[in-house]
């Protein structure tokens, strides 16, 4: 049993170290837009340019914010919100999509106003800066949203942290500046991983949090840039604020010449500078249902075995579809799907799809009669926990090597008490033990 436990966790180490990643299909690419085939006509005078940052709104996909793209044209009274996140649950194949990892967004221009209109009415923060750009860029920068919005180009491969709503705009910023912005916050160490950004806004929620810090894998762990950190738009925020740039005649200019703060929302989570420390709440949470527990065994060794018995049953049972159902979607994700953000994850080797036998095996562990029908399920479903242990334990001292870090203690320290609880629960374990060894010399 030795060596087959240690060959399975070798080779799942090796798997972690070696699975590539995936790589995003092509096939929603669209063509890149041009500066060098770009002619102005003069109206560049007329053009504003702004960045319009937007809070977090009330469903999970809007937690992180959103940004979006407005240009003015005082000649005409004319302002466009050119919106790069753009998706539908009518969309064909949308669920479907969404679960392999391909979801398909697209790219759209309306009135602004509408638009502000609508996110004041949802309750979600609303910043404009303002871009101080020379004429001739404000209309680089109009010409290149145009682009983006037309038929063959408005649609592509969504991605969380890659290619999301912020990513054509600092795009089009870096365009705008001559690669300046891109040249500075591509060789700036980031203030968090990725994991640390998408935590700082699901701290309000735990099971959630929990969730999600247990899908992602090692690979949200790996240092990263300024740069990669402007999936968020309160990151475009931030970064923009200050930054300076010279112009085509050399000239310095401050990117952003005004800041409005449209609206502020009112009794919503505040997005954390940094992520809270959960483990130690996760670990509280694992004692407490331990506690349960063994008062659950207490009872099932005395005067109510047979009610106790049920009791610990039923435990088995949710506890194994909770952990099991979480990891039978890890194993999805990380195996047969492009949601690369879940591969290479250590959490497989404590929570994978076989505890839902734990659900099955609860169900006869509850409903049997005596000690034999009794003992059979009671002896897997230890075995199951155990191996969630030794699972636990090699996820820890995988971390030794950097090569194998994951920022996964809050998933360890929630599962590790439990299991141990139901693994070597001290009652039934010398009860079982007794019953064989004595059956045995019978």
């Amino acid at each position: 049993m030795r060596g087959f436990a240690s060959g399975l966790i070798f080779a799942v180490m090796i798997g972690l170290a070696a699975q590539p990643l995936h790589a995003l299909a092509a096939d929603f690419s669209p063509t890149d837009f041009n500066p060098a085939n770009f002619v102005p006509d003069g109206r560049g005078e007329n053009l504003t340019v702004k960045i319009a940052v937007l809070g977090p709104g009330d469903e999970l996909y809007f937690w992180w914010g959103h940004i979006a793209l407005i240009v003015e044209d005082s000649a005409t009274g004319r302002s466009d919100f050119f919106d790069y996140g753009i998706f539908s649950f009518d969309q064909e194949n949308f669920f479907l999509n969404f679960a392999r990892g391909r979801l398909i967004y697209s790219t759209g221009a309306s009135p602004s106003r509408s638009n502000i209109a609508g996110y004041v009415a949802s309750n979600r923060d609303v910043t404009l800066y303002t871009l101080n750009l020379p004429p001739e860029t404000r209309e680089l920068v109009l010409a290149n949203a145009m682009w983006d919005v037309m038929p063959e180009n408005r649609e592509y491969l969504y991605h969380h942290f890659r290619h999301n709503c912020a990513t054509p705009i600092i795009r089009a910023i870096d365009m705008a500046t001559e690669g300046q912005f891109m040249e500075k916050f591509a060789n700036e160490p980031a203030r968090l991983t990725l994991r640390g950004h998408v935590r700082r806004h699901t701290w309000f929620s735990p099971f959630m949090d929990w969730i999600l810090n247990f899908l992602m894998g090692q690979d949200v762990d790996a240092p990263i840039t300024a740069w990669d950190e402007m999936f968020l738009p309160s990151e475009v925020a931030r970064n923009i604020a200050d930054f300076e740039f010279a112009d085509s005649s050399g000239r310095t200019r401050r990117l952003v010449s005004d800041t409005e703060i449209v609206f502020r929302s009112e009794g919503r989570p505040a997005v954390l500078e940094a992520p809270r420390l959960q483990w130690p709440r996760q670990l509280a949470f694992g004692l407490f249902v331990s506690a349960l527990l063994g008062l659950l065994f207490f009872v099932q060794a005395g005067k109510a075995p047979a009610l106790g018995q049920v009791v610990v049953g039923v435990f088995h049972c949710v506890c194994g579809l909770v952990f099991g159902v979480a990891g039978g979607l890890l194993f999805f994700m990380s195996n047969f799907t492009e949601h690369d953000y879940t591969f290479h994850n250590a959490n497989v080797l404590f929570s994978g799809p076989l505890l839902l036998a734990l659900v099955p095996l609860g169900i006869r562990y509850a409903a049997a009669d005596n000690f034999l029908r009794r003992a059979r399920p009671e002896f897997r479903l230890r075995l199951l926990w155990l191996l969630a242990v030794l699972g636990i334990l090699a996820s820890m001292l995988m971390k030794l090597s950097p090569r194998f870090w994951q920022d996964n203690l809050t998933d360890q320290m929630l599962m590790l008490p439990i299991a141990l609880s139901l693994s070597l629960e001290p009652f039934g374990l010398g009860r079982m033990l007794r019953r064989i060894f004595f059956r045995r010399r019978l």
